[in-house]
């Protein structure tokens, strides 16, 4: 395990655009999906306000997706459920973590997806996003104030863990990060309450 000071980054995906750019609203994105402009078809995040691409998943993330909630469901205690791939609403974004940890059980949220109050744990799942979900991903989140963010950096083969958010200042950032190894245990931390350990190799494809 190495722990490493995280430092503030500005996402390059909007960095490095010159052009005014038209933000969306929460509200007139979910305006967009009840109008049918947007569908389960379009591959696309709500991200600090700006439609992002999602990128296509290979078959080791699909695979390390299933591993991760396989553990996470095998842990969560009662009160506590594990969501996959679904939307959570936060203040200029509606991500769609690959792993949440969301408060409740699925019918509490009919008329709402969860958010941030919600949430005890995201986790992303990196391979081609690594950079987005280093940047951008993690200064939503932390923006938010959700207490841990992990991401399954798959090309390095190891868990990166980021906790302590600081939602101050034009780039939000997690104060601690931690990194795990393949042969090391990740303690699993929900409401602020150790409830277990996963190896971080049963998470790995």
């Amino acid at each position: 395990m190495t722990t490493v000071t995280s430092q503030t980054s500005v996402s390059s995906d909007v960095k490095q655009l010159s052009e005014p750019l038209l933000r969306l609203s929460v509200e007139q994105y979910h305006q967009m999906i009840a109008a049918g402009i947007l569908d389960k078809n379009d591959r696309i995040e709500l991200l600090e306000g700006l439609l992002i691409l999602k990128m296509a998943k290979n078959p080791p993330h699909r695979a390390a997706t299933k591993l991760a909630r396989t553990s996470f469901e095998a842990i969560v205690p009662q009160g506590w459920y594990v969501d996959t791939q679904e939307p959570i609403t936060l203040e200029n974004s509606e991500p769609e973590p690959d792993i949440a940890i969301v408060r409740g059980e699925t019918r509490d949220y009919l008329d709402r997806h969860p958010g941030s109050g919600d949430v005890a744990l995201v986790m992303e799942i990196s391979d081609s996003t690594l950079e987005r979900d280093r940047t951008l991903k993690k200064r939503l989140y932390a923006r938010a104030e959700i207490p841990v963010y992990w991401v399954l950096n798959l090309p390095e083969r190891q868990l990166e863990v980021y906790t302590q958010p600081n939602p101050l200042g034009e780039n939000p950032t997690y104060q601690q990060r931690q990194d795990f190894q393949e042969s090391d245990r990740v303690e699993v931390a929900i409401a602020g309450e150790a409830i277990d350990a996963i190896a971080v190799r049963d998470l790995l494809p």
